[in-house]
């Protein structure tokens, strides 16, 4: 506001508005100092480079964007760790659990080796299979007592059905030719 009214009495830390750039008494490394004493919470003297009260080093001061970017990369390096740990553990419990033989049978590629289809149409018959599923347990799960849910038990197992048919075109669709 001061550069605005003409001739206004300037208060004695404020530079002249109307003045080119008034270069600060204090170098750059002071203006970027910390502002209180972390020892004390003594406010620092201007341009002072220690603290009057306690004689700590006056330190730089660190901007909320640092102190942010440093609790970021702490809490992501604890995660990574965190992480790793969980998988070590993990990985040494499997190994320890010993399934019976047939279990193998139910591998994803063992199935698909024994479907014959590529990993594409595979996955897309499991999601048919699954809707499928869907439109029986709709039967298994709701009865219905007057005309208004059976009609809605209706719809349920027609949408189940569509979403089935939609999987299967899409397997169909995704196979590859066989040569022959």
């Amino acid at each position: 506001m001061a550069d605005v009214v003409h001739d206004v009495q300037q208060d004695f830390w404020r530079s002249p508005a109307l003045e080119p750039a008034a270069v600060s008494p204090l170098s750059p490394a002071v203006s970027e100092m910390a502002e209180a004493c972390s020892d004390c919470a003594t406010e620092f003297m201007i341009g002072a480079r220690f603290c009057h009260v306690c004689g700590q080093r006056r330190p730089m001061a660190v901007s909320d964007a640092e102190i942010v970017a440093g609790h970021w990369s702490r809490g992501i390096a604890y995660l990574r760790e965190s992480a790793i740990a969980i998988h070590k553990r993990a990985r040494s419990t499997w190994h320890k659990i010993s399934f019976p033989g047939w279990m193998r049978y139910l591998h994803f590629h063992e199935i698909q080796r024994w479907v014959g289809l590529p990993t594409a149409s595979f996955v897309a018959f499991m999601i048919g299979l699954g809707c499928v599923a869907g439109a029986i347990g709709v039967s298994l799960f709701y009865k219905a007592s007057n005309l208004a849910e059976f009609q809605a038990i209706q719809m349920w197992r027609i949408e189940w059905l569509l979403a089935a048919t939609a999987s299967f075109v899409a397997g169909i669709l995704l196979k590859k030719p066989s040569r022959g």
